[in-house]
């Protein structure tokens, strides 16, 4: 062998130093030949070697080849091709077909390890160490990506050699989770993408090119040692192209023998158990060899578009990770839009290019469908969130690559990451989802020009949940469909101060408000009620708080954005209500005004003015009709009735200086004031009680005709019935006060509807569904109670509204109960259940049965009316009481005439120096003390039990006293009755009895609890007659 021997056996010393193994040449001897100690030294210092020795390999290659001898008078000889660092199949002794051991083939793949290696090692003392020590130049951070990749895969292919050798330590116990290969197989194609994705972004971009044109001193030294270690390459290219060929040809040539050697593995003898193993390592290399391929044949058509492109172009185009995909120079295929010279795909944009000029899409933001018999049968449709234009191909093979290529290519876009391979990989044929969650900035004229879009997609345009802000400040958030706002969202919109905004929280359809909504403007106003088409329409409350100018409460119905038809308006500077017709903004037609100090009036109004005559009630009880001023001053002709029955008739008028004056009769000869004059209702015949809350209640109906459908749900209850507890806290649900109220839980209404049919579990469901702000039942109870509260307390609070009040509770239950059977109906056919039973015909009374459900919600106010209306009553009522409480209990029996045997007088007991004559509030204590708790509840049901339970108690007693059972008749039950009022001394009793005998349930009628409560208005009333008796004998007496 001569020289070549000489030159092997320097090698070898030099691989020891380094603690590594010599490559094998084609026909030289083994490096066990050349060296006695070689094959244990290797393995002592494989065992213990560290980083800092493996990195010495790279510069005792560098020696070697500044050491090695040229021939002829110092000059270095041409390198030895059997020097080259990495091996053909028969350099590694493997030939096809040929079977090896598990043994021989780890020490083939060791032997491949460790010469890598000790390429890896001169590739960075020769190369990408001077080039990182020459200084800055063109792309750098890319190259310090490719150099840590590279020193990446340098210390997995040193672990690979580490492990192996390790194995060595016992052969007969090598097995395949000794081959790191294998077991880190996904770790050693994550490292190889890597680096092949970054060394093809640096070719991309012309990097060593400019790297090779460095003119640094640090270079030019190496450049010797440079040339020398590239001529193994290619011994006529240009350094640019050698770089090339050195950073991906050797590693290529790695993946090649590491897919040999494991189909060699995979095919020998008694590996069964891990044969799955090593079947995936091997499928996954030969992937990546595919993937390798494409990555560097992408690269070049890449590299050589952007040379043959223009600096305008290119400057604004060119990014490292950025892979032509397909050019229509390649594959002709023409834009739609007319203005395209030429179409290129890249991974990640879509780009039109005509003369100097280019239009780019972004891919994430592309949909592709086969476009329809108009736009011609070779024809892509592309989507995009301001255009849709079509590629036409010539022929139905371009039209169908085309069309894969960009779906592809859209798919792996929005997967953040290529296929592997890239064409090849398991989402081949797959379409990307049309839903999408991306950013955009609309450019385009039109409502979203500089908008900014943040959120779902479908089909190019905004899809689901999304965020939209403009530059001026407005935003929206929410739910979009097919481009528009669409479903619940908020929307702020600044104010032309500029310093604060109008806040719409609502439910939207089509890109318009529409539904229920919530509005805090910037001026402090807030409006909570019903929009279509941007503009309040329906039910809706508008308030202009306390603090603010000019403070009021609308309550009402409104039309086109305006206060039109039946609604409240409470003037908070005025202290005055008005309850009546609205046209256009304006008070118009029929209109009941309460004020503050108690006066009532009732006028007709045109336009917002008082027209013809109307009716004044006065606080003293007077009444006026005839034609009146807004300050309430008479003015015409008129009538005025005083409270003690005179009368004055004629023409009034009113003078600043003189005051009041009037032409008229006077007439004295009347009697007391006629009952039902004092006592005038307004408003029934003005304002049917049908016709109030007309738009209240068509948006429940409305619901329901819709089949309880989720859309027309939202619009009805304000929100989306899946948002989060914590949004519907932020969001303020529809007229829910919500304080510390806990959210209450979502069910399914109709499911739930139709496991409570019977009568037992009717009045326990409805009962919960009104108590759940969620329910739509207990949403309408809510909006009535508002709606009912705006008319009748606080300002409203007046007597002559009563019959007003009462009829429209009454119509609540009906309108309630007609909801609930449509609910039931629809929850019926949904599940295809039997026709439900008609309720004409049914025993339940549904409007009796939901009225002492819904009543707590109105009672307060309601009893407030009966409190006014029955106020002169209950005041002689309390007289009367006062005064017989002041009676002993036998001389009060004695006095209402109960008979002596049914005076309870052993229940007496007296102290030594009391007389039982003297003894107060000693009989019938229990009768008495369960008829007070007829203030406790506000059922009517229930007020009349307590009456049942009263009646028993003194039956019981008497029952006690005569030794045998008794039920007394009402002659003998009156006076009792009397005693036990006079003794419980219950507080506006009038205004209890009455308000039972209007609400109490017909069916009770002329039974024990008719009976009862007959009994207990005849104990009021004769208290009342007995006060008034003893009144007027006193003022005869006087007189």
């Amino acid at each position: 062998m001569g020289d070549n021997s000489e030159l092997f056996r320097l090698r070898a010393s030099v691989w020891l130093e380094a603690g590594t193994r010599p490559p094998v040449a084609a026909g030289g001897p083994g490096p066990e030949e050349l060296h006695p100690h070689l094959r244990r030294g290797t393995r002592e210092r494989g065992r213990h070697a560290s980083r800092g020795e493996a990195r010495s390999r790279g510069r005792a290659e560098a020696l070697l080849l500044l050491l090695l001898p040229r021939g002829g008078g110092g000059a270095r000889p041409a390198p030895l091709r059997e020097t080259r660092p990495w091996h053909t199949l028969a350099d590694l002794g493997l030939l096809p077909g040929q079977d090896m051991s598990l043994v021989e083939l780890a020490s083939l793949l060791l032997r491949t390890e460790e010469t890598f290696s000790a390429y890896l090692a001169r590739i960075n003392s020769v190369i990408l160490t001077p080039l990182l020590q020459s200084g800055s130049f063109e792309n750098l951070d890319l190259f310090l990506r490719l150099n840590e990749h590279f020193h990446l895969l340098w210390d997995l292919t040193e672990e690979s050699c580490r492990t192996l050798k390790q194995s060595f330590g016992s052969p007969e116990c090598i097995s395949v989770q000794d081959f790191y290969l294998i077991w880190k197989a996904d770790l050693f194609l994550d490292r190889y993408i890597q680096y092949f994705s970054t060394f093809a972004s640096f070719a991309v971009v012309q990097g060593f090119e400019h790297a090779a044109r460095i003119k640094s001193e640090v270079w030019k030294s190496h450049k010797p040692a440079l040339q020398q270690f590239l001529a193994d390459f290619s011994l006529d290219a240009s350094v640019a192209v050698a770089l090339h060929m050195v950073l991906h040809k050797p590693f290529r040539d790695q993946l090649q023998q590491y897919t040999l050697i494991l189909s060699k593995l995979q095919g020998s003898p008694g590996q069964c158990p891990e044969n799955e193993t090593i079947s995936y390592a091997s499928n996954k290399f030969a992937k990546l060899e595919s993937f390798v391929r494409q990555v560097l044949d992408e690269a070049g058509l890449t590299r050589g578009l952007w040379k043959s492109l223009g600096h305008k172009f290119t400057d604004v185009l060119r990014i490292p990770e950025r892979r032509l995909l397909e050019d229509s120079q390649n594959l002709a295929v023409l834009s739609s839009t007319g203005r395209s010279d030429r179409v290129l795909l890249f991974n990640d944009i879509l780009v039109l290019i005509q003369g100097s000029s280019f239009q780019s899409f972004d891919l994430r933001l592309v949909w592709v469908e086969a476009a329809g018999r108009d736009a011609g049968k070779c024809a892509v449709r592309i989507i995009t969130p301001e255009e849709e234009f079509f590629l036409l191909a010539k022929d139905a093979k371009a039209q169908a690559v085309w069309q894969w290529k960009v779906n592809q290519a859209v798919r792996q876009a929005l997967n953040g990451k290529r296929d592997f391979p890239l064409w090849c990989g398991d989402g081949e044929g797959s379409d990307p989802l049309s839903c999408r969650h991306f950013s955009f900035t609309f450019r385009a004229e039109g409502k979203l020009k500089n908008a900014a879009y943040e959120g779902e997609w479908c089909l190019g345009k905004p899809h689901g949940k999304g965020t939209l802000m403009w530059p001026n400040g407005r935003n929206y958030v929410g739910d979009f469909k097919e481009g528009l706002e669409h479903g619940f969202g908020i929307c702020l919109i600044p104010c032309a101060s500029g310093d604060c905004y109008d806040c719409y929280k609502c439910h939207w359809q089509e890109g318009k408000m529409s539904g229920y909504g919530i509005c805090e403007y910037g001026n402090e106003m807030v409006y909570k009620g019903y929009f279509k088409d941007n503009l309040r329409h329906g039910f809706g409350i508008l308030e202009n708080p306390s603090s603010a100018k000019g403070p009021f409460k609308y309550t009402g119905h409104w039309e086109n954005g305006k206060r039109s038809g039946y609604g409240i308006w409470d003037d908070h500077e005025r202290s005055e209500r008005y309850i009546g017709m609205w046209h256009e903004d304006q008070r118009h037609g029929p209109g009941i005004v309460v004020t503050q100090s108690g006066g009532c009036y009732q006028r007709m109004f045109h336009m917002d003015k008082m027209v013809g005559s109307g009716i004044l009630l006065l606080e003293d009880n007077s009444v006026y009709e005839g034609n009146f001023t807004p300050d309430l001053t008479f003015i015409g002709k008129g009538k005025l009735t005083f409270p003690n029955g005179f009368t004055l008739e004629g023409s009034f008028a009113n003078t600043s200086s003189q005051g009041l004056q009037t032409q008229g009769i006077l007439n004295t000869a009347g009697e007391q004031q006629d009952e039902q004059m004092c006592k005038l209702q307004l408003g029934q015949k003005e304002f049917p009680v049908e016709m109030r809350w007309e738009g209240l209640f068509s948006q429940f109906q409305e619901f329901i005709h819709s089949g309880c459908h989720r859309d027309t749900e939202e619009a009805f209850m304000g929100f989306h019935v899946q948002t989060s507890k914590e949004l519907r806290k932020s969001q303020e649900y529809l007229f829910c006060q919500r304080e510390n109220e806990e959210v209450p839980v979502k069910v399914d209404i109709l499911e739930e509807l139709t496991a409570h049919q019977d009568q037992g579990t009717l009045q326990n469901y409805l009962e919960q569904a009104f108590q759940n702000s969620l329910h739509p039942l207990g949403k309408l109870l809510k909006m009535l109670s508002l709606a009912f509260q705006a008319t009748y307390s606080t300002t409203g609070a007046s007597r002559h509204l009563l019959t007003m009040a009462q009829e429209e509770v009454k119509h609540y239950a009906e309108k309630i109960w007609e909801f609930y059977l449509g609910l039931r109906r629809l929850a019926l056919e949904r599940k295809g259940g039997p026709c439900p039973e008609d309720p004409e015909n049914s025993e339940l009374n549904g409007p009796n049965a939901i009225l002492p459900l819904i009543l707590p919600c109105f009672y307060p106010d309601l009893f407030m009316l009966y409190m006014l209306y029955h106020e002169k009553e209950d005041d002689l009522y309390c007289q009367g009481v006062v005064e017989l409480s002041q009676e002993s209990d036998v001389k009060l029996l004695e006095f209402l005439d109960v008979r002596k045997h049914f005076w309870p007088l052993k229940d007496l007991t007296l102290t030594k120096h009391q007389r039982r004559s003297l003894v107060k509030d000693r009989c019938f204590l229990s009768a008495t003390d369960c008829l007070r708790n007829l203030i406790t509840t506000v059922d009517p049901r229930e007020k009349l039990d307590i009456l049942q339970k009263t009646y028993d108690e003194i039956a019981k007693t008497i029952s006690r006293l005569l030794g045998e059972e008794f039920n007394p008749s009402m002659d003998d039950l009156l006076p009792l009755l009397m005693y036990v009022v006079t003794r419980a001394r219950i507080q506006r009793l009038g205004a209890e009895l009455h308000l039972i005998r209007d609400l109490m349930d017909p069916t009770s009628s002329g039974g024990m609890h008719d009976f009862l409560l007959t009994a207990l208005e005849s104990c009021y009333a004769l208290i009342q007659k007995e006060i008034q008796y003893h009144q007027s004998w006193h003022a005869s007496q006087n007189s």
